[in-house]
């Protein structure tokens, strides 16, 4: 643990595991959609939050990947204090200069002509998807409209999102689902160009599925399926919410495979915590998306834009991928060895870059509940898969520290005699 990540959260002098947990049962005000942990946390700094009787947990969920530079970054708080004092919000009935200059910034930095802004990563893929279908609308093929998706996708909980993933949790009690996706098994890609007929419009993927159980999909296979679509005519929308802003040590995941998309959706690590999402596309994939198409009241306000500029220009400086990189592979052989020390416990450790996960044998819960007694926060997923998402600028002290903590909450599984 580095000195500066540790400022101003300092331990009680006698920590119980129950300590933290708040003294009042959660609210009735607010409606009961998520299973919380009965944990409230007041601050927070780096890798590090702590609750107001300052117990402290090395954050390790990282908001869902979302605070790619941790809590209170010093450049996130100046970036969000200056705007604050500036303006707020005007609506998209005006310009907005932080946005057309944020815009700008991740074309020159990525694949993309043009980028429109929104709220979240649901709000993306739900525009790549509306993109897509006016694509080639306006290119004189209105019967193109339907995408090729995978089985354990996860693209937001709208209604187009969770019918272009297919979970049946996720549908059940909705209606019938939204039409125009055709699921497919996650890697085949024999399966999904059979799946392309004369309605296809594009294939939508993610290069790791975060939520599925961070399940990896091969450089070889990603660059087929931009073949396939080169070949049918098709857009490429690449959902990297997740794996986008150097979570898998490049700054998008796709430039591992050396290809580019048509469309890529993102969010999460682009506002550091502040929510704002972005549909990035070419110009050709674009060209249906002229005024009153689509929209979005707060997409790209002034606070927004900033706060995402200030993390783009942090993740872009000489060193901090090669960062990501390094800790990458340090937190990967320190869990390998985990594995090889709770080998009842641990079935294998997934991952790209510092989206990492371990697919274990008791419930994920059970694992996250005891790593939660550990002052750990970590993130479940599909096929009883635990993620792991420091921070991209975590500390190798920090990997370590969780390291520890992760193998002392896998002792209460004691090895077969």
């Amino acid at each position: 643990m580095s000195a500066s990540s540790a400022k101003g959260l300092k331990p009680v002098s006698k920590p119980t595991p129950t300590a933290a947990a708040s003294s009042s049962a959660p609210s009735a005000a607010v409606m009961p959609t998520y299973a919380r942990a009965n944990l409230v946390f007041e601050r927070g700094e780096g890798a590090w939050l702590a609750t107001a009787d300052g117990e402290r947990f090395l954050d390790f969920a990282s908001g869902v990947a979302v605070n790619a530079l941790g809590h209170a970054h010093p450049r996130l708080i100046a970036a969000l204090t200056e705007q604050a004092h500036k303006v707020w919000h005007i609506s998209n009935l005006y310009r907005v200069a932080g946005q057309e200059r944020l815009a700008e910034r991740l074309c020159e930095a990525t694949f993309a002509d043009q980028v429109f802004f929104c709220n979240s990563g649901a709000e993306a893929c739900e525009g790549a998807i509306k993109l897509a279908r006016r694509h080639h609308y306006v290119s004189g093929r209105p019967e193109r409209w339907r995408l090729v998706t995978f089985k354990g996708a996860f693209h937001g909980r709208t209604l187009a999102t969770v019918a272009s993933a297919g979970n049946p949790k996720h549908l059940e009690g909705f209606g019938e689902p939204a039409d125009g996706f055709d699921i497919v098994p996650f890697g085949d890609l024999a399966a999904a160009e059979a799946a392309i007929g004369p309605h296809t419009a594009g294939i939508m993927v993610e290069p790791v599925q975060g939520e599925g159980g961070v399940n990896v999909a091969s450089n070889a296979w990603l660059k087929s399926l931009r073949a396939l679509c080169d070949r049918h005519g098709l857009l490429l929308v690449l959902d990297e919410v997740q794996t986008g802003m150097g979570r898998t040590g490049k700054l998008f995941a796709h430039e591992w495979a050396g290809f580019t998309p048509d469309v890529m959706a993102v969010a999460k690590g682009l506002g550091g915590g502040f929510p704002i999402g972005a549909v990035l596309a070419t110009n050709e994939a674009a060209k249906g998306m002229v005024a009153g198409t689509h929209g979005s009241t707060f997409g790209g306000n002034p606070l927004a834009t900033a706060v995402g500029a200030a993390v783009l220009e942090a993740v872009l400086e000489p060193g901090f991928l090669e960062h990501v990189q390094a800790m990458a592979l340090r937190f990967k052989q320190q869990l390998a060895q985990l594995k090889d020390e709770h080998p009842h416990v641990i079935e294998e450790v997934r991952g790209s870059g510092l989206l990492t996960g371990i697919k274990v044998k008791p419930p994920t819960s059970e694992i996250i509940n005891a790593c939660i007694t550990e002052k750990l926060l970590t993130v479940g997923a599909g096929d009883n898969v635990v993620r792991l998402l420091p921070p991209l600028n975590v500390t190798e002290d920090e990997l370590t520290e969780a390291t520890r903590r992760l193998g002392q909450a896998l002792t209460r599984w004691p090895r077969p005699v």
